[in-house]
């Protein structure tokens, strides 16, 4: 299991913003506790449900749109987070709800997040391929434009060893956009780390970490909220991000 750092009071902001920025640096990747109250991630939770969102199997997609979901990418411990690392224009362009459970449950191989929605198809050299998801069109970009992007899991509910946790190659974002076969070749060298977040803390992660997780064993429900942040719309002339 990684090594959490818990979010303190603001007089400690500094020191705490630091040390996020410095792990993120190093290993891709950093776990933050007590970023939210219990009582704020009920409301959240309670304010999803009555937005009643429109659910694929592994929950819900483009979610920006939904009011519950743009105030926490907004809130303003979440989005220090995403400043801390991408500065101070950091701002969220994507959101989706993973909710897996019992009743929908999966497992993902070892990869990269390499897509990004953008807000129109331009050739551009670099990108690629393209397609479209729910009226978005997405491309595969490149690791210059994917190492100004910053992904926050917020975790609504416990994730433990038997609920399908994230698992992380520590290191690996910094070894550019990979081939399957040299993604396959890492995972047999290099340990992975379980991601093991209570209710109210965050997982940080650049997209070209390797990553994967296994399948819930578990009664328990597991619903992330996973927010990417970027430093600026333009990730790569003339190529603006689409926010959903």
């Amino acid at each position: 299991m990684a090594n959490p750092i818990t979010f303190l009071k603001p007089s400690q902001r500094d020191g705490i913003r630091l040390i996020f920025r410095e792990a993120i640096d190093k290993d891709g990747f950093a776990i933050i506790l007590n970023v939210l109250p219990s009582g704020e991630v009920e409301q959240i939770l309670e304010e999803i449900r009555e937005s009643a969102p429109r659910r694929t199997r592994a929950g819900v997609r483009h979610a920006l749109g939904l009011g519950p979901i743009s105030k926490v990418a907004q809130q303003p411990r979440i989005m220090d987070l995403a400043q801390a690392v991408l500065g101070a224009a950091a701002f969220p362009f994507r959101a989706t709800l993973f909710d897996k459970s019992p009743r929908s449950n999966w497992l993902v191989v070892w990869h990269q997040d390499t897509a990004l929605p953008l807000r129109e198809r331009r050739e551009t050299v670099g990108w690629g391929p393209w397609s479209v998801k729910d009226g978005v069109q997405y491309a595969h970009a490149p690791a210059a434009a994917l190492s100004q992007v910053l992904a926050l899991r917020i975790h609504l509910d416990d994730s433990t060893t038997l609920n399908g946790p994230l698992r992380v190659l520590p290191g690996t974002h910094t070894l550019g956009v990979l081939g399957d076969d040299g993604i396959h070749e890492l995972s047999t060298t290099i340990i992975g780390v379980e991601c093991l977040v209570p209710a109210g803390g965050v997982l940080a992660m650049r997209p070209l970490v390797i990553h994967s997780s296994s399948k819930s064993h578990s009664v328990a429900e597991r619903r992330v909220l996973h927010i990417e942040y970027a430093a600026s719309s333009l990730v790569a002339a003339p190529l603006d991000l689409a926010v959903t």
